[in-house]
C-alpha cells in the first residue's frame, strides 16, 4: 500500500494511492499515528480499502500533500552512512552508526517550501531513505529487524551547516529548523520495496543533478541500523529513521561549498518512493 496525508497544514486528511490514483480514506476514522501503527492499523486499513473500494472518493491532484505520517515520537538520523559521502567531507568511515535527532517540528509536506532559517548562511540538502517503524522495538537482532519495519518514504534531511558544525554542541541544532524534514509523497509499505538496501536515489538543485547514488553504498544497511538503534532506545510505532545521505551535498562541493538561497528549487526522488520538490524561501516573521 501507499499511504498519503493531504490538505491544509495541521488539518490533513488520510488517503491511499491505488494504481497511481489518490483516494480519500477519512471514513476509516484514524490518522496515521503511533496508535495507528501500534494497533495493526496497516492490516485494518487494507481490509477497509478492500471492503469499500467502490465507494472511495478521489483526491484532486491539486491538493497539498502533507507528511505521509502524523508527527512521530522521534526522528532519528544516521550520519555519514554512505562511504562516498564520508570521503567527500573528509571524515573517517565510522566504526559504528553515528546517531543524531531531528526535531519532530521540522516535519512538513513533501512539496512545501523550505524556509531558510533566520541568520542562516549555509542551508544544505540531503536526499535520504526514511524507514518507518511498525511496532515497538527493543534489543532486536539484525535477522529479525525487518519484522519491525512498516515501510519507507523519501526524506530530505535539510541541514544548516553553520548551526550544525560551527556553533558547538550536537548536530540537532542544524537539523531541526521548521520545514527541514519534508517526508513523502507517500509511505510505501515494506512489501512494495523489494530491497531497501539497493535503491537509486537522486537530488537536483535548479535542474542540476548533484546527488546520484544507491543505497548499496550504505556503510550500515537498514537491518543493521534498526537493530543498532534498538540497543540504545525503544523504537515506537511510527518512528522515523533517516538513513543518511550520499555524496553530492553542498558542504562537499569543490573547490568550495555552496548553499541554498531564496528562489532555488530542490527536486529529489528514490526508486519506488516517488519524488518531491521544495522551493527555498527566506525566513520572514509571520
Amino acid at each position: 500500500m501507499k499511504l498519503i496525508r493531504y490538505g491544509k497544514a495541521g488539518k490533513e486528511k488520510t488517503g491511499i494511492i491505488i494504481d497511481g490514483i489518490k483516494y480519500d480514506t477519512s471514513a476509516f476514522g484514524e490518522d496515521y499515528t503511533e496508535q495507528f501503527f501500534e494497533n495493526d492499523g496497516l492490516e485494518r486499513l487494507k481490509k477497509f480499502v478492500e471492503g469499500n473500494r467502490d465507494s472511495l472518493t478521489k483526491v484532486n491532484d491539486d491538493e497539498r500533500l502533507g507528511s505521509c505520517i502524523a508527527r512521530p515520537s522521534k526522528i532519528i538520523c544516521i550520519g555519514l552512512n554512505y562511504a562516498l559521502h564520508a570521503k567527500e567531507t573528509g571524515a573517517s568511515i565510522p566504526k559504528e552508526p553515528i546517531i543524531f535527532f531531528k526535531s519532530t517540528t521540522a516535519l512538513c509536506g513533501p512539496n512545501d517550501d523550505v524556509v531558510i532559517p533566520k541568520n542562516s548562511k549555509k542551508t544544505d540538502w540531503e536526499v535520504e531513505l526514511a524507514v518507518i517503524i511498525g511496532k515497538k522495538c527493543s534489543y532486536v537482532e539484525e535477522g529479525k529487524a525487518m519484522d519491525y519495519v512498516a515501510g519507507y518514504a523519501l526524506h530530505n534531511d535539510y541541514s544548516e551547516r553553520e548551526f550544525q558544525i560551527e556553533r558547538g554542541g550536537q548536530w540537532v541544532k542544524g537539523k531541526s529548523c521548521d520545514t527541514f524534514a519534508p517526508l513523502g509523497p507517500f509511505l510505501a509499505t515494506k512489501e512494495e520495496i523489494e530491497n531497501p538496501n539497493n535503491l537509486n536515489l537522486w537530488l537536483k538543485v535548479n535542474g542540476v543533478k548533484l546527488q546520484d547514488s544507491t543505497t548499496s553504498d550504505f556503510i550500515f544497511n537498514v537491518q543493521q541500523v534498526v537493530s543498532y538503534l534498538s540497543q540504545f532506545m525503544t523504537l515506537l510505532p511510527g518512528d522515523v529513521i533517516s538513513t543518511g545521505t550520499p555524496a553530492g551535498v553542498g558542504l562537499g562541493m569543490k573547490p568550495e561549498p555552496w548553499y541554498l538561497k531564496a528562489g532555488d528549487v530542490v527536486e529529489l526522488g528514490i526508486d519506488g518512493l516517488g519524488t518531491s520538490k521544495q522551493t527555498a524561501v527566506a525566513y520572514s516573521k509571520g
